[in-house]
């Protein structure tokens, strides 16, 4: 394309250009960030302190937790300043940068999810051999593979994004960088990316889905055999949150990814991404985490403990400051 210019910067987009809109996206956004951010950091604060909380189920909850923290700040602090400001200006590193860290997060929590769906299987299903099959160099193991494997799954779909040219229009029509709203931008052949997405979606969202789903199968006709009622709710309340983060977030990925470029509504992508980008790292925390028993109990002996010396300091420094007053 002769008359083509090369495109060195790209224009995210908002949800509407109207002032009193973007002010009231950001005021959504920002809390959302903010409670999430919030959530996450008092969930690894409580499982680090407590030592009581020191198993593989909580291991990988503190792990989720840090990634959901790490995936919402890739997006959020971004849009803010486009729906406030309306500075939309991102350069063709920070935007292959962005896409680089919602890849690693996202497949990072996926197996994340995974795994944790593995734990509640042998944690439920084989609770003899719990201690001997998940044992804390399993976890480490398990947890470094997702975030090596990681690595490589968004090096590979972010080196072959932008191993494309650029000489359209630069709007994104998305808050974020993201790699369908890129391809329309592409003067290249975009049919191997497209491929290349829609097989690697496939085999990593649909494996990970069909491991899940197998494991809760087992998991429940494990459940419905238990003596009580009791049992059964307390084994139910830990897995229907973990389901639900799961279906959002894979089915919002899924309509994505899953669809042809070419066939994608614009304003319809902006809002499903917003449910695979912001809601679960938002989800987790509240209908996950802060829902368990064990980690309330936790939180209350954290906070017992913190008022307790923050007590003992001040009582031991206030006769040194009369001291000095007198």
């Amino acid at each position: 394309m002769p008359n083509s210019t090369i495109v060195t910067e790209f224009l995210l987009t908002g949800f509407s250009d109207v002032w009193e809109f973007r002010v009231l996206h950001t005021m959504l956004f920002s809390l959302m960030y903010l409670a999430t951010l919030t959530g996450n950091l008092l969930i690894v604060t409580v499982i680090t302190v407590d030592q009581r909380l020191h198993t593989p189920m909580y291991f990988f909850i503190l792990n989720l937790s840090v990634w959901d923290m790490c995936y919402i700040s890739v997006t959020v602090p971004k849009a803010c300043t486009i729906f406030l400001l309306n500075n939309r200006v991102i350069s063709l590193v920070g935007c292959a940068a962005q896409i680089f860290l919602i890849f690693l997060c996202a497949y990072t929590e996926l197996l994340l999810l995974t795994i944790m769906a593995r734990d509640r299987y042998v944690a439920i299903c084989q609770p003899l051999h719990y201690h001997v099959i998940m044992t804390p160099r399993v976890c480490v193991q398990m947890t470094l593979a997702s975030v090596l494997s990681g690595l490589v799954y968004a090096g590979m779909h972010t080196g072959s994004t932008f191993h494309l040219s650029f000489c359209r229009s630069n709007v994104v029509h998305q808050f974020f960088c993201d790699i369908p709203s890129l391809l329309k931008l592409s003067c290249s052949d975009t049919l191997a990316n497209e491929i290349v997405i829609f097989a690697s979606t496939m085999i990593v969202g649909g494996g990970c889905f069909s491991f899940i789903t197998m494991s809760y199968i087992h998991i429940f006709s494990t459940v419905l055999k238990f003596p009580t009622r009791g049992e059964r709710r307390k084994a139910f309340s830990t897995c229907i949150p973990h389901i639900l983060i799961v279906i959002v977030f894979l089915g919002s990925g899924a309509a994505v990814y899953l669809k042809p470029t070419s066939n994608s509504f614009l304003t319809q992508d902006m809002i499903i991404s917003v449910f695979y980008s912001i809601v679960p790292p938002f989800l987790n925390p509240v209908i996950y985490s802060l829902r368990n028993k064990q980690i309330k109990e936790a939180l209350r002996r954290v906070m017992r403990r913190t008022l307790t010396s923050f007590r003992k300091t001040l009582i031991i420094s206030t006769p040194s400051y009369l001291d000095c007053r007198s």
